[in-house]
């Protein structure tokens, strides 16, 4: 089973109604093309990456380092699918807080709906949060519990922790059809900085723990923090060019914009789509069908619709609405049969990464951030604090990696 840990800041504050309206319409239309395209097993998997899960707050316009992504994210995600869960096979349940503990109630009524029995997943759910909250003592207190499930009955969980004296958060990810024991290495990651030897009683020997009754004495306290895979979020708020593969975000800019509108046009069936808007198509494009490694740089994806908190650039409102629509056309399309805005979409990832192979990235990273600063008002930029205004003595140019 694997695990890892990152360091997650915490963050407080709310999501302003314009970006998290958003959110869950691209969150949404982003679930319902990978349901349809790879199948909710496929969606279950992805939940259980917290690199694929961090670069999807980021794609969705969240400070791509927080902790408020989780809660974000989950919240955005449940207000849009659980609208089309009929169609999908989808459910969520769970969330912050109060929410958190209507889980038992909302899985038993989806059970009545599809037959599934509730007793065992509420059962499922109690014990992933026993397990990380008790089995797992490790300085950081459960305030999340999200339960992602499918009509087939295979689910994901994601909970998070909080730790106030170090001012951090842990994220955990469950995947049912990864789950041997619960109480045996159960996760497929856990989030969080190292904070050295723990109480740990989630091993083969604990076994009576399913009834809730953990046996404090016999099992090593650190097993289950062994480190296959490590990601860290750094504190600072501005995204730097560490915190990105240059080559990878290069080939993205190079293919929105060195590339004439005619020419992606009849190559990649997207009419009457600006190279800003490719740029962050390819990166939702990629969400929904790059494989595992390309999310070891989850940073960025905050190219595609920025933060907002302004970083990496505030969120630009009308290439936001412009990704909704046309991922929302290409998924309406493709139900009636039409797949050539679908394939388009993929298509657009794919040229990215042939690209990618060949291309030399230099050292103008900070430029394209300014750049996208400086052109944010073209695009409605938003953040937090308000409206993006143009600068003065702006002069349009902008020279890629």
């Amino acid at each position: 089973m694997k695990s890892g840990h990152a360091d997650l800041p915490l963050h407080y504050g709310k999501v302003p109604v314009w970006l998290a309206q958003r959110m869950s319409a691209l969150g949404g239309a982003i679930v319902e093309a990978i349901v349809m395209e790879y199948g909710r097993d496929a969606l279950l998997q992805k939940m259980s990456d917290p690199f694929w899960f961090q670069s999807l707050g980021c794609v969705l316009g969240m400070d791509w380092h927080s902790s408020g992504i989780t809660t974000s994210v989950m919240g955005a995600l449940k207000q849009s699918v659980n609208r089309k869960s009929s169609e999908l096979g989808i459910y969520i349940c769970g969330g912050r807080g109060k929410y958190s503990r209507q889980t038992p109630a909302e899985l038993l009524a989806i059970a009545d709906k599809t037959g599934l029995d509730g007793n065992l997943l509420v059962h499922h759910s109690k014990l992933s949060a026993k397990v990380d909250n008790t089995a797992i003592q490790d300085g950081f207190q459960l305030y999340l519990h999200s339960f992602v499930l499918s009509k087939e009955g295979n689910w994901a969980v994601i909970q998070q922790g909080m730790n106030t004296d170090d001012r951090l958060a842990r994220r955990y990810h469950w995947h049912s059809p990864s789950i041997q024991s619960f109480i045996e290495e159960p996760h497929t990651f856990i989030y969080g900085q190292n904070q050295g030897n723990i109480l740990n009683l989630t091993a083969k020997a604990a076994a009576p723990t399913r009834s809730g009754i953990l046996d404090l004495t016999k099992e090593n306290p650190d097993k289950i923090m062994r480190e296959v895979s490590r990601l860290v979020m750094p504190d600072h708020h501005d995204v730097r060019a560490e915190d990105v593969n240059l080559k990878r975000l290069g080939a993205v800019l190079a293919l929105a914009h060195d590339n004439s509108v005619d020419n992606m046009e009849t190559l990649l069936m997207l009419e009457g789509v600006g190279p800003r808007t490719i740029q962050s198509l390819t990166l939702v494009s990629e969400i929904i069908h790059g494989t595992p490694s390309r999310f070891s740089d989850p940073a960025r994806f905050s190219f595609a619709h920025g933060g907002k908190d302004g970083h990496p650039f505030p969120v630009p409102i009308t290439v936001y609405d412009e990704s909704i629509l046309t991922l929302d056309r290409a998924i309406q399309l493709a139900k009636m049969g039409d797949n050539d805005k679908s394939d388009a979409l993929k298509n657009l990832s794919k040229v990215s990464a042939q690209l990618e192979k060949d291309f030399q990235p230099n050292n103008r990273f900070n430029d394209i951030v300014q750049h996208e600063r400086d052109t944010s008002w073209k695009y409605e930029g938003r953040t937090v604090q308000g409206k993006a205004k143009k600068p003065k003595g702006w002069d349009g140019q902008l020279e890629l990696f």
